[in-house]
């Protein structure tokens, strides 16, 4: 299977390390408009650089290309790749608005291709063992539920992030793992409720959110996310249910412990978003990008579609209104 890779940055990198090490796959080639960051990228994958996606898609002619770009653009290059008979692996969250989440869905079912969102916490082993004892009934009927995922504020070349109309901000962005997942684990949302504040100034740029899921089944979360941490990517969640109660803390819950001089992966994502480490033979991504190939391959229905990926965001976007209106939300059954 031919897959193509769509911006050189880190989670274009992060892509590329992967695909690089997966059988039955070939890289077919990486696009970016900075051709330093694509040729850089196609020697990780031995693969050929483009700066124009028209012309990776007629000489390399990939059967799947994956989307490492800014949030903004996704609807766009999506719906241009869909016309174009390919299927997508987009990053997370899979739109800025309702309506562009919308029109992607229905340009994936009109072509005829299959659509992917990388909602890769689900493929985190922690969170998934952690699920799956929620849903074999470990600690009895779950409850309770509190969220915690802090990083640097997001760094690098042409910062898209700092601009909010471009990145949707710290809910849309980091904290967008934590509903996701909630929501697995819970069902859908009654209300939302949510404070944010964030700050700009020059060396100590901020956006912190506190957000409160209320869902049908009476079970409620809170939901931490901050961008702007002086300290190491953390995340951490506490589930309560009537019979127990599992907790992860990934500051102190390191299976093993490696320092590594300052190459590969780590050094070209150095100082830019931030990805959580894991010290598994292979990083939550490549279990992700090989269960959305195998999906392809065989007509499965993956982990997370498309559709858990806009409900996701509408629930983001509610907390975004609560944020701005100091009031709760009260969710829609349908979106």
């Amino acid at each position: 299977m031919k897959v193509a890779i769509i911006g050189g940055g880190t989670m274009g990198t992060v892509y590329g390390h992967n695909i690089a090490k997966m059988e039955g796959v070939r890289a077919a080639g990486v696009c970016d408009v900075n051709r330093a960051k694509a040729e850089r990228l196609a020697q990780v994958c031995a693969t050929n650089a483009y700066t124009s996606m028209d012309r990776l898609l007629a000489q390399e002619a990939p059967d799947v290309v994956c989307l490492c770009i800014p949030t903004f653009l996704h609807r766009s290059y999506f719906e241009q790749l869909a016309a174009a008979g390919k299927h997508v692996i987009c990053e997370k969250p899979i739109a800025l608005s309702l309506e562009d989440a919308r029109s992607m869905i229905e340009s994936s079912r009109k072509h005829q291709v299959r659509g992917f969102i990388g909602q890769v916490l689900r493929f985190f082993p922690n969170y998934a063992d952690a699920a799956e004892k929620v849903r074999a009934g470990k600690i009895g009927k779950p409850g309770v539920a509190h969220f915690k995922r802090i990083s640097a504020f997001p760094a690098g070349e042409g910062n898209w992030f700092r601009d909010r109309e471009q990145s949707g901000g710290v809910i849309l962005d980091l904290m967008i793992h934590d509903i996701d997942y909630a929501r697995l684990l819970f069902g859908d949302v009654r209300s939302v409720y949510a404070r944010l504040h964030h700050s700009r100034k020059p060396g100590a740029e901020m956006e912190y959110a506190q957000v409160t899921l209320k869902f049908r089944n009476n079970a409620i979360a809170s939901l931490e996310g901050f961008w702007g941490y002086p300290g190491p990517f953390t995340t951490a969640f506490e589930l309560a249910g009537d019979k127990g109660i599992i907790r992860l803390d990934s500051s102190q819950a390191h299976s093993l412990d490696i320092k590594t001089g300052q190459s590969g992966l780590t050094s070209q994502v150095q100082g830019q978003v931030q990805v959580p480490q894991s010290p598994m033979k292979h990083d939550p991504y490549f279990y992700e990008i090989s269960h959305f190939l195998d999906c392809i391959r065989e007509d499965k229905t993956p982990i997370v579609t498309m559709g858990d990926a806009l409900h996701a965001l509408s629930i983001a976007l509610a907390a975004e209104h609560s944020a701005r209106t100091g009031l709760p939300v009260e969710m829609e059954g349908e979106i």
